[in-house]
């Protein structure tokens, strides 16, 4: 509910109340038009909006809220495409004042007009999140995406890092399986939604926020609140979920010890692709621990209205036939202005999901056939910021195969900010300066004419100066200026480091752009192969912020279904220690071993090469 206060609560719910709306209108040049509710057609006005579909609880849903109105206006609109509309609600409270809710934020997709009136449809800013997402592969946190989503489609996010990360799955890192269906941000902005185990909308400010179903009521409905209301006899509740495993083409199924209501069907999510099966049983039960939050009342009710209320709001009702002992939650509203306030839960009855299989493996047509002869495209952007210095660091990592023995081609482009160090100039500056003589100088004017005997004229209006010694110097002068980093690239391919080719770059302080190519030729078939590159800078520091990397692998056959090899990669680091006097320093490693039996139950294995100290720095071996 939006933060209100009690005399709002109180006076919203009275027999009778003094209300009206208002609103403005700002066009894409700037100019702002207001409008009262006396310029509000009656029974024109609608907000309306949803988190859910119309049968059943669900997660990750990133619906767009609706507003229309018809306005007695003369508004020309053919300047109101892409104009933002924001509505207020304005309550009298008992002390006679007015307390104003914002409505939203709204910009506008269809303008009409007939002979007296404009008509406007207009969509929150969920929209703009329809923009098309060119990255196949990528790798970052939950607040990674969300931040790379909103900073490339304009649209505020009403979270700090601190608090998304502090969320369930918050903090665990997540990886964009490249076979997916994944089209626009607002994709990616879905399948992040059901990691965290919510759902995603646009607030009243316009900021993209995270909500999540609760069990604390933030208000009561009576009987003398609603018009009508029709309440489900059961509660919508869920004790599992299932999510779909690409790789093994099969359903994943995490359930409560005592698993007798419905299952949240989390599809096949991208996100939830890579990792140990222990990784993903635990994204999997964090969201289940998140949707236990669930156990709700279905109803259908037309209600005096309440514009504070807003998605996810749980509610009590009483009276009539309706159950006080039980919570129920907004899944969608219709708010007419002026009108009533239709509110609405959906659910599924626990019962019946009895009847049908809990672990459905049906995933024909999730994986696509790839067409020898086409050309594929393996794209990447990064969903986390880099910051660039003598150390070298992974900026890109693309991971593909081919259905058949095939060469491609690595392409990419970086937008690096560098800050290069200042260095300390040093010259020495050389000139002559001339002494006067101890006689002194002389200047003067003269106005009058004068002639020589011959008759010519020898008038001097100029200045005279005395002549004087002339040396030479030498000044030693030092200064400070922006100094040239350099860019070092490195490329790996399989975990080996490719020695042919080293591009580096030198630069000034500013914003740059690293262009990137290499080709790859005798790719194997259905193998896994990954690209990597590094970056490392001497001379300065840089930052490749979060969607400022954007590679692409591309050729013919790409795409192709692989098989593990068992190969598993560890990386470890550790600050070196010498031990012994200046004369004879001895340094020291540690070597480890891994192995993974990959039949039957998974075992751990680790060996470690153990030494000791002696006198004079001398190792002794441990039986």
């Amino acid at each position: 509910m939006y933060a209100v206060s009690d005399e709002f609560l109180t006076a919203v719910q009275e027999n009778a109340r003094t209300y009206y709306w208002s609103g403005t209108i700002t066009t894409t040049a700037g100019k702002t038009y207001t409008f009262d509710y006396q310029d509000i057609v009656k029974g024109s006005g609608y907000v309306t909006s949803k988190c859910c579909s119309s049968s059943e609880i669900e997660l990750g849903t990133v619906y767009a809220a609706e507003m229309g109105i018809t306005l007695y206006s003369d508004v020309d609109r053919y300047t109101l495409e892409d104009a933002t509309v924001e509505l207020f609600y304005h309550l009298k409270l008992a002390d006679e004042t007015y307390e104003t809710v914002p409505m939203g934020i709204f910009e506008v997709a269809e303008a009409n007009r007939t002979s007296t009136c404009l008509e406007l449809t207009a969509y929150d800013y969920m929209l703009r999140f329809d923009k098309d997402f060119t990255s196949t592969d990528s790798t970052g946190t939950a607040w990674g995406f969300i931040s790379l989503c909103c900073t490339a489609c304009s649209v505020e996010c009403a979270h700090t890092q601190e608090e998304i990360e502090t969320m369930a799955n918050g903090n665990i890192t997540l990886s964009i399986y490249s076979e997916n269906d994944i089209e626009t941000y607002r994709d990616v902005l879905y399948y992040v939604a059901q990691v965290l185990g919510g759902f995603f909308a646009i607030n009243r400010s316009g900021q993209l926020e995270l909500r999540k179903y609760g069990t604390d009521a933030v208000m009561e409905i009576e009987s003398k609140h609603r018009f009508s209301s029709s309440f489900s006899d059961f509660i919508t509740r869920y004790t599992a979920v299932s999510s779909t495993n690409l790789l093994t083409e099969t359903a994943e199924y995490y359930a409560l010890e005592t698993d007798d209501g419905l299952t949240m069907n989390l599809g096949a999510n991208p996100l939830l692709q890579f990792g140990l099966e222990a990784t993903r049983e635990k994204i999997c039960r964090n969201i289940l621990d998140d949707l236990q939050a669930v156990n709700y009342v279905p109803f259908d009710s037309d209600t005096i209205g309440n514009p504070a209320l807003d998605l996810g709001d749980v509610l009590v009702f009483s009276g009539g036939q309706a159950d006080e002992e039980q919570v129920a939650c907004i899944t969608s509203f219709n708010c007419k202005i002026g009108g009533k306030m239709t509110l609405k839960c959906v659910g599924k009855n626990p019962r019946l999901s009895q009847a049908k299989s809990k672990n459905d493996k049906n995933i024909s047509g999730l994986l696509s056939q790839v067409d020898a002869a086409e050309i594929a495209v393996n794209t990447y952007t990064n969903a986390t910021a880099y910051t660039i210095g003598e150390k070298k660091t992974e900026v890109i990592s693309i991971e593909f195969a081919a259905s058949q023995e095939t060469n491609a081609e690595f392409i990419a482009q970086v937008l690096i900010t560098v800050a290069a160090d200042e260095v300390t100039r040093s010259a020495i500056a050389e000139g002559t300066i001339t002494i006067p003589d101890s006689s002194g100088s002389s200047t003067g004017t003269d106005d009058s004419d004068s002639t020589d005997e011959s008759g010519d004229d020898t008038s001097d209006s100029g200045t005279d100066t005395a002549t004087g010694t002339e040396i030479s110097v030498s000044i030693p002068v030092t200064w400070t200026e922006d100094g040239e980093a350099l860019v070092y690239v490195t490329y790996e391919l399989n975990d080996f480091e490719i020695t042919t080719f080293y591009p580096v770059e030198t630069w000034h302080s500013g914003q740059h752009i690293l262009t990137l190519y290499y080709p790859i030729s005798g790719i194997t078939a259905n193998v896994l192969n990954t690209f990597k590159v590094y970056l490392r800078m001497d001379g300065g520091t840089g930052t490749v912020e979060i969607g400022g990397c954007l590679a692409v692998i591309t050729g013919q056959a790409l795409g192709a279904t692989y098989s593990w090899d068992g190969t598993l990669t560890f990386e470890e680091e550790y600050t070196p220690f010498s031990i012994g006097g200046a004369i004879t320093p001895r340094i020291f490693s540690e070597e480890y071993e891994y192995s993974l039996d990959a039949l039957g139950e998974y075992e751990y294995e680790e060996s470690t090469t153990r030494f000791s100290i002696g006198a004079f720095a001398t190792p002794v071996d441990l039986e």
